[in-house]
């Protein structure tokens, strides 16, 4: 044997008796009471701490999971949030515009000790016997714009539809305008409007509000072309109106 090799066997073998002596010192200090009584304590403390160390691991894993909800909650308020600016950016023209007074929208450099005066809303008048409520006819929603079969509304948008009723109602207001204006008070047009007004009422139509083309080129601005006509269609699908024919005229009823 090589003296190398002898040198690493007596290493081995020392090491390993270097371990043994170790192993019965400790278990020597665990014999005597007041080293067992440390060790006892050393052993209670780790415990603590390992019981510290799973609660660490359980809110580790708790604010990961919150972390990932607020990532998810992020981006639906950040898709909402371009929902809102897209529908800001594209308000439909017929809806009714919202006014708010200067002081509302002021309401910030306001005094708070200055008194705010308040305004007394001033009586409307009421409505004489001549004036009526005309029936209009209401816009269509969007439900019921993606409920129009795709072959009958075509290219045509939602606001494209609302604007053609908005156009009508402005006729169907103009014409019963006229018919409940006394007669005294209207020009010789507006006269010669009621009488026409008139012989176009049928049996079908009395006690209805309705237009003809004549009205439409009277009082709008509209085209009575073929997309008009189209869009008279989905109204009648939509049951905004119906048709009443008789005469060489078709009268439109608001429904």
């Amino acid at each position: 044997m090589a003296s190398s090799d002898l040198e690493q066997l007596c290493s081995h073998i020392n090491e390993k008796i270097g371990n043994i002596k170790k192993t019965l010192s400790l278990r020597n200090c665990g014999q005597e009471p007041t080293l067992k009584t440390i060790l006892n304590k050393i052993g209670d403390e780790i415990i603590v701490v390992n019981e510290l160390l799973n609660k660490l691991e359980l809110e580790i894993q708790y604010q990961e999971q919150t972390n990932s909800s607020l990532k998810e909650l992020f981006e639906c308020l950040e898709e909402d949030y371009k929902d809102v600016e897209h529908l800001k950016e594209n308000i439909p023209p017929h809806l009714p515009q919202v006014t708010v007074t200067q002081n509302i929208v002021n309401g910030s450099d306001l005094d708070p000790e200055e008194p705010v005066k308040v305004e007394e809303a001033v009586p409307t008048k009421k409505p004489s016997k001549e004036q009526k409520n005309v029936k209009e006819m209401p816009f269509v929603t969007s439900d019921e714009f993606n409920g129009i079969p795709a072959y009958m509304k075509s290219r045509l948008t939602y606001c494209q539809i609302n604007d053609v009723i908005k156009e009508i109602n402005k006729a169907v207001v103009s014409k019963y305008k006229i018919l409940h204006q006394p007669k005294k008070s209207m020009s010789s047009v507006a006269r010669n409007l009621y009488h026409r007004f008139i012989d176009e009422e049928t049996k079908e139509t009395k006690g209805h509000y309705f237009v003809v083309e004549a009205d439409i080129k009277e009082f709008t601005a509209l085209k009575v072309d073929k997309r008009f006509h189209v869009i008279l269609n989905i109204l009648r699908h939509c049951r905004r109106l119906s048709e009443v024919r008789g005469g060489g005229l078709t009268r439109y009823v608001i429904t």
